[in-house]
């Protein structure tokens, strides 16, 4: 089989080399089955894993290319060069429009709309996603690409930078797409000598770093897919920034970042517990998080929170096209915080403020952990794109999976979690989601829910409670609510 050689790494102990090249190994043999000859770019994956042969993904293409590159096998620069050629094409050329410099997501998209919107017709972030892909490629590959297509690269980025700083839309406290905007800063500011993108660089990394310094936390809070972004442009200022101070930084906060994440770790439940600010599932095993990604490049297989290598579809699984980028970067997850992955240490309670006013609570037991956050009633429950979860509660089954439980929908609430309970305060109408298979819907009822490998007593104020069944799961509605206690009995 043809290797991607990832090089020495932080921890390269030969075990944890073999780890890697494995999940790399897996990875780009997947990825070369989605390669489209004629359009020079990869089929987006069918709910099969297969091609699905109707359209293309631009951003993955490019994070393919970088592995193409770092593979180096017969053929793969060539293949590369192409691939990035072709996302090069896809660059939207507006001057003095929001989506000036962003890239479209599919070709397939072919133009904009009389008047886009953004999210549903352009992604301004695909500027920082294949901006970093296109200057780790010239970082690490100069050698594998003709001269020509780096300089067009080069330019590329710049020209994502401008667009990005004409609409002045980034904050600090953005924090995944602030941190690769800092980095691409100060990566054009060096290659092109422009020290004004150097000094935007240094001011806005100074600024996401004050913000982080305040509450020991970045704005977008314990999120299972966003946190990998964040380990993303850390790695990249702490490894590759051209400026010292960016590279101090980085290593601070990365080391800081991954305590504060195995402090809501599980490592018995292979889960990051709740709440979770953003986050697209609740079993860090059955899809592909970031943050899974980065520990399974870590970890075996049997204790990693990521699901198996040869699982197809696996959910979320556009995703798994970082494994080559995180390889190459390696990260530093510090000792103390790798024991914590490695093995549970015992029950705790975690306390955290967060910005805007914020608490995120957290209780880890043996068997089960409970997650909620207190917003002084000012945030509800899904969010946008059904995000957000302050509420949630995660224990094992008896065959060893993972059951949960979370609060789907509310309008407004406050959640907190203390040693074998979570109390809610809520406003309108609630919805809990219990999810395990194996339940009984007749055991589940308003003021007690017997599940499989856990049994929870309810008290609650709502007029009436209304149970809708499927396939492993039951939603439990709650109507004109304002205070739950979720008790654990067992």
């Amino acid at each position: 089989m043809l290797t991607l050689a990832i090089g020495p790494l932080w921890s390269a102990t030969p075990s944890a080399s073999a780890n890697r090249q494995a999940v790399v190994d897996v990875s780009m043999a997947w990825f070369d089955k989605l390669w489209d000859e004629r359009a020079a770019l990869i089929w987006e994956p069918s709910s099969t894993g297969a091609p699905n042969w109707s359209t293309h993904l631009v951003r993955s293409s490019a994070w393919y290319a970088f592995g193409l590159l770092a593979r180096d096998a017969p053929g793969d620069r060539d293949r590369a060069a192409r691939l990035l050629d072709s996302v090069l094409k896809q660059q939207i050329m507006a001057p003095g429009q929001p989506w000036d410099g962003t890239f479209y997501r599919k070709p397939e998209q072919a133009h904009l709309p009389l008047f886009p919107r953004m999210w549903d017709d352009y992604d301004p972030n695909w500027r920082q996603f294949i901006g970093c892909a296109f200057a780790l490629s010239l970082h690490e590959y100069p050698d594998r690409m003709p001269a020509d297509l780096a300089s067009r690269l080069l330019a590329s980025i710049s020209r994502a930078l401008d667009g990005e700083i004409a609409q002045a839309r980034l904050s600090p406290d953005y924090t995944n797409i602030a941190l690769m905007q800092a980095f691409l800063l100060d990566f054009v500011g060096e290659h092109l000598g422009r020290p004004d993108y150097t000094r935007q660089a240094l001011a806005l990394a100074e600024a996401v770093h004050a913000g982080f310094n305040r509450h020991h936390a970045f704005e977008e809070y314990n999120s299972p897919t966003y946190y990998g972004v964040d380990f993303l442009g850390l790695v990249l200022w702490r490894k590759y920034a051209a400026s010292a101070r960016l590279r101090t930084l980085g290593a601070e906060l990365e080391a800081a970042l991954w305590r504060d994440t195995a402090d809501f770790y599980h490592a018995g439940l292979r889960n990051l517990c709740g709440p979770y600010d953003r986050s697209y599932g609740m079993d860090m095993r059955r899809y592909a998080s970031l943050l899974g990604l980065w520990l399974r490049l870590e970890l075996p297989a049997h204790t990693a929170p990521f699901p198996p290598l040869t699982e197809r579809p696996m959910a979320h699984g556009h995703d798994f096209f970082y494994a080559p980028v995180f390889a190459v970067m390696g990260t530093n997850i510090p000792k103390d915080a790798l024991a914590t992955f490695r093995t549970f240490s015992g029950p705790r309670l975690v306390v955290r403020t967060l910005p805007r006013g914020r608490t995120a609570t957290a209780w880890l037991d043996h068997h089960y952990m409970l997650g909620g956050t207190e917003t002084k009633v000012g945030r509800g429950a899904g969010g946008p794109h059904n995000q957000l979860h302050p509420a949630t509660v995660h224990w094992q089954l008896p065959d060893g999976g993972i059951g949960w439980i979370l609060l789907t929908d509310s309008s407004r609430l406050d959640a907190r979690a203390s040693p074998g309970r979570l109390s809610i305060k809520a406003i309108g109408d609630a919805v809990f989601r219990l999810n395990a298979p194996g339940i009984e819907p007749v055991r589940v009822t308003g003021t007690s829910w017997r599940l499989p490998g856990l049994s929870l007593e309810v008290t609650h104020d709502a007029i009436t409670v209304e149970f809708k069944a499927g396939d492993g799961w039951v939603d439990a509605t709650y109507r004109s609510a304002t205070s739950f206690e979720l008790i654990i009995a067992d």
